[in-house]
Order: structure tokens, then sequence, then C-alpha cells
């Protein structure tokens, strides 16, 4: 019998593994995450966006917005121009806000009737809930939106802005991180 040469068969595989896993991140890079990141430059209201994180249920991507920017016109475009790449998976934006005190305070002082109408689906009620929050600050600009997927609410006041996107599905939502 052959005595079998450990060095040579550790090397082997070290270098095949090397070699899989290499490919596969040169594949993710060139034909994945770079035409994607391509579709996104092309947004307008993105200031700036880091490289999209992937799995096979969502795709993530950190964004920096204008201060005009709009949240739905942003997903759906990049939903729009990315399709090949985040084909089925849920487009989760992280958005890097340039909120302030007043705007976070706002924010909570509505939570509670907005997540109320979120999880009974009366989404008609979540402006409601936010002009009632806005009778104690008027200064505070709140917009919303909605498509199949997400409500998008946009407060703003002077330079400060805060953007938040809520989850349709009660089942997805958990805690709000990104509000």
């Amino acid at each position: 019998m052959k005595k079998i040469h450990v060095v040579p068969v550790i090397s082997t595989a070290a270098i095949s593994v090397a070699v899989l896993f290499g490919g596969w991140a040169i594949y993710n890079q060139v034909a994945v995450a770079a035409p994607l990141e391509e579709a996104i430059a092309d947004v307008p209201g993105i200031v700036n966006s880091a490289k999209p994180n992937m799995s096979k249920e969502q795709v993530t991507i950190d964004v920096t917005l204008s201060q005009d920017a709009n949240l739905r016109e942003i997903y759906h475009s990049i939903i729009l121009n990315g399709e090949d790449v985040i084909g089925s998976r849920e487009l989760k934006l992280d958005v890097l806000n340039e909120s302030n005190k007043e705007l976070d305070d706002y924010w909570y002082q509505a939570l509670f009737e907005v997540a109320e109408a979120m999880e009974n689906k009366s989404y008609s009620d979540i402006p409601l809930a936010l002009d009632a929050a806005a009778k104690e600050n008027p200064a505070i600009q709140a917009t919303t939106e909605m498509d199949e997927n997400n409500v998008y609410i946009t407060l703003r006041s002077g330079d400060a802005v805060k953007f938040i996107v809520l989850p349709r599905t009660p089942a997805q939502m958990g805690v709000w991180e990104n509000a």
C-alpha cells in the first residue's frame, strides 16, 4: 500500500477552496453588486450609497438622501433599474438621516397612533396621527406616501429631515429599526 502524503493533500484542498470562494466573490462583485451599484448611482435624490449587502431573502443598501428626496420614488427607481439583480428579494434601504431632537420627539409622539394604524391596516389614519402631532409643532412638515409594500413617511424641519419606511406586512414589522 502506498502512503498518503498529507502536505500535498492539504495544499490541494486549500488551493481548491481559495479558487472556488475567490471565483464566487469575483462573480458576486462583477455580475451582481456592480450593476446594482450603477443602478443606484443613476437614481435622483441619492447623495451617497454603500455597497449593497445581499442575502437570499433581501438586498440591503445604506443610502444618504438629499433634503428634497422622495423616498417612494427612490424605492421604485431602484427596484425598476435593478430588477435583474434584485429579483424576488426584498429591497431594504437603511437611510442615514440628518434628523434632530425636534423631529425625533415629533416622531415618538405620533408613533403609538402610527403603529396602531399599521397593525389595524387603517393606513389613512397615519396622516391624521402625524397632523395631530403637528399641532404642537407647526414648523414640522410631514409627508406620507404608500405603495403595495411600504408606507413612506418624511418629516422635515428646516435643514433636518427624517425618512421612515414602514413595511405593510404586520408579520414582518417587528421593531422598526429604521425609524
